[in-house]
């Protein structure tokens, strides 16, 4: 617990020193483990990418599909006043 007090309070040289080497010794150690997982994390983000981009092309979509019908509805609105006013 001492460690992580020395960390947030700023530490000193030593204490820098020995996550230094401690990362240096454990990294090589634990690359083989994290690598297979941090792939594994990417792919996963790259597939909700996609899937969200899907989604909003369907969101997209239905948006132009009302849009679409909606001007047609405010066409023959604008038709029927012009109508009332001739």
């Amino acid at each position: 617990m001492a460690l992580f007090d020395d960390i947030l309070s700023g530490g000193n040289w030593v204490t820098g020193l020995a996550i230094g080497v401690g990362a240096v010794i454990i990294l090589p150690l634990a690359a083989p483990i994290l690598r297979p997982l941090a792939k594994t994390a990417i792919k996963g983000g790259i597939l909700a990418y996609r899937g969200a981009a899907g989604l909003v092309e369907g969101i997209g979509d239905l948006v132009a599909e009302a849009a679409a019908e909606g001007a047609g509805e405010v066409v023959e609105e604008a038709l029927e006043v012009a109508a009332e006013v001739i």
